[in-house]
């Protein structure tokens, strides 16, 4: 039985109970069920956020990715003592903005790291579809690691980004041990260890 939301979601009220740097809205609604039928009215919130983008910057020449680190609210408000995880390059999309290029401009924001290279798709995927809208787009990018570093961000939206360029076994033992939390970057090390030869292959003879 396939479902689709023009005609199997009935929404009975939708409000929006908070607006700040994100938007929250209630929502009651019923939708028809497995079974046959309708269920009963359900009434969730619903965190409404813009679009997201996320890139790992991969250098095929020295087998290096390009990870982040920086302050985040959530772990910290959740009671865990990293709140600084292991984490990819990402922003949100902004009206009219293409995805490939919202990576490139978060690159080197974040980074400062230029990608003029391929740009590889990933999936499209919600990171937590039982109470966000955010919807993520995850990208692997060809780079050149030499030089890339230091700390980055726009001091403006209070960006305190350390940079860390990082061997590939490295990456994958960090995700392994289970110190990777950040769910782009453990779904972006998992696809770059099943495609990591075939990029390596295809990209090692094109100059970032």
């Amino acid at each position: 039985m396939s479902m689709n939301a023009k005609d199997d979601v009935e929404v009975l009220s939708r409000d929006t109970v908070f607006q700040g740097f994100y938007a929250v809205d209630r929502v009651r609604l019923r939708h028809r069920a497995f079974a046959g039928g309708w269920g009963r009215p359900i009434v969730r919130e619903v965190l409404r956020t813009k679009s997201a983008v996320a890139v790992l910057p991969y250098d095929p020449v020295r087998d290096v990715v390009i990870l982040v680190e920086e302050f985040r609210a959530g772990p910290f408000v959740a009671g865990d003592a990293v709140c600084w995880p292991y984490a990819v390059v990402a922003g949100m999309v902004e009206p009219g903005e293409a995805l490939e290029d919202v990576a490139r401009r978060e690159a080197m924001e974040e980074a400062g790291c230029r990608l003029a290279g391929p740009i590889e798709h990933m999936f499209d995927y919600y990171p937590s579809p039982g109470c966000s809208s955010e919807r993520v787009t995850l990208f692997c990018a060809q780079c050149n690691s030499s030089g890339l570093g230091g700390v980055h961000g726009l001091p403006q939206e209070g960006e305190d980004i350390r940079v860390l360029p990082m061997v590939f076994d490295d990456a994958l033992d960090l995700l392994r041990r289970g110190a990777i939390k950040a769910s782009p970057a453990i779904i972006a090390l998992q696809w770059l260890a099943l495609n990591r030869a075939d990029l390596r292959r295809r990209w090692s003879s094109k100059e970032a």
